[in-house]
């Protein structure tokens, strides 16, 4: 293993961040969002050589991109990150048996955490914020399209560690080669936690590969279902939202659902999204009523249901009732990020009930499925399995627990 010593000072440095308190974890963070703000133009620098080797028509342009508005909102996330509870120490459960044995079960660390991802420079300051406040060092492993914006950043977080004593071994930033990638999934004793952040081969990649624990944060094949009952103002709203807001990220509309009965209003809810020049997949029905009423219109085929678009495209299916979305949903949807339009309550109690995905909305665009949204501050990525967290990942999410037990002298019989 080529990276065995880099692995084995991260897991030593990991040790180290258990004697800082949760005070000075919050003064360095905030000492890393003054650098992000004092330090945009080096970044953006860095992030425009990245910039320079990819199309400005690919659709991960918008994601590698950095700017100005991007890295102070970056500087907020982490600054805001420092003001959230501790997630360390907690007592979760806690009981004396009748053998006089004291049970208590603690919040701690994983230790160290491995993270995969592409082209989001984002990335590295959010799960940098999100491990050191829970008291986690972390393995970096981007994407070759951002390496140049990601090894700066990682220099930045290194400059403030070390003002402050830190060993930086505590953020360790990995080659940007498939051997690498190789060497973390099977960094076993060393990766206490691996997280994958991307598309769906990079998912099922580290899914299929990892010998080193992994939480799945899926693709997100995101559904809109506008039901008979549905508001044609609000939806516009929601809909134009959900798909245009960020077309790249995982949380964006790829189908619109909409009832039979509803199909007249069609070309209004739409509207709006061609001003953002969406390019609409629809079927039979939902062609006939945008035809010559859609600028950008296109037939439907099998692949453009349950296709993740990450672009100006989005798919339309007619049906016939909340039963057939409701199928449709269980067919397509990748477990992230599903909503209903509707005043019925009924059915959106319904809705909910029945849809099998990490977030589900009544009312709201899925453009929400943020962990800053959901008011948990950065977010290391969103959990689409079961078993663990499920999700937008934040401190609580990145953390275990250890059992303390504490007696005098008891022996089992």
């Amino acid at each position: 293993m080529q990276l065995k010593e880099t692995f084995e000072r991260v897991k030593r440095a990991s040790k180290s961040l258990a004697s800082l308190s949760d005070q000075q974890r919050n003064d360095i963070l905030l000492s890393v969002a003054d650098a992000i703000q004092e330090n945009q133009e080096r970044i953006l620098q860095a992030n425009a050589i990245d910039l320079s080797k990819m199309p400005k028509e690919s659709p991960l342009y918008d994601r590698l991109q950095l700017t100005v508005n991007r890295l102070e909102g970056i500087a907020a996330d982490m600054r805001n990150v420092a003001t959230l509870p501790s997630p360390l120490g907690h007592i979760t459960k806690q009981k004396t048996l009748p053998n006089g044995l004291r049970l208590c079960r603690v919040s701690v660390p994983f230790g160290v955490i491995g993270m995969i991802y592409e082209a989001r420079p984002n990335v590295t300051f959010d799960v940098f914020s999100l491990c050191f406040k829970s008291g986690n060092a972390c393995v970096l492993k981007g994407g070759k399209d951002a390496d140049a914006s990601n090894r700066e950043e990682v220099a930045l977080i290194h400059e403030v560690l070390t003002r402050y004593g830190v060993n930086p071994d505590v953020v360790t930033l990995l080659p940007a080669t498939h051997e690498a990638t190789g060497e973390m999934l099977n960094a076993v004793g060393y990766i206490d936690l691996c997280i994958p952040r991307g598309g769906r081969k990079l998912i099922d990649f580290v899914r299929d590969t990892a010998r080193v624990p992994v939480i799945e944060t899926g693709a997100g094949v995101v559904n809109t279902y506008f039901d008979k009952e549905g508001d044609i103002e609000m939806g516009k709203a929601i809909i134009l939202n959900a798909k245009t807001r960020r077309v790249s990220v995982c949380n964006a509309l790829d189908c619109l659902l909409i009832h039979r009965e509803r199909i007249g209003d069609l070309p209004a809810l739409c509207a709006p999204l061609a001003e953002k020049k969406v390019i609409i997949y629809a079927d039979d029905m939902a062609y006939q009523q945008l035809y010559g009423n859609y600028p950008l219109l296109e037939h439907a085929t099998d692949d453009s249901f349950g296709t993740e678009f990450m672009d100006y495209k989005m798919a339309v299916k007619t049906v016939g009732s909340l039963d057939e979305a409701l199928d449709h949903i269980d067919s397509y949807g990748s477990g992230h990020s599903e909503a209903i339009i509707t005043r019925d309550e009924k059915a959106a109690r319904r809705f909910q009930q029945h849809v099998d995905a990490a977030c589900v909305y009544w009312n709201v665009p899925t453009s929400f499925t943020d962990g800053a949204q959901f008011g948990l501050g950065a977010e290391i990525g969103i959990s689409t399995q079961k078993l663990g967290p499920r999700g937008p990942m934040a401190l609580e999410e990145i953390t275990t627990y250890k059992w303390l037990i504490e007696g005098e002298g008891q022996i089992r019989g």
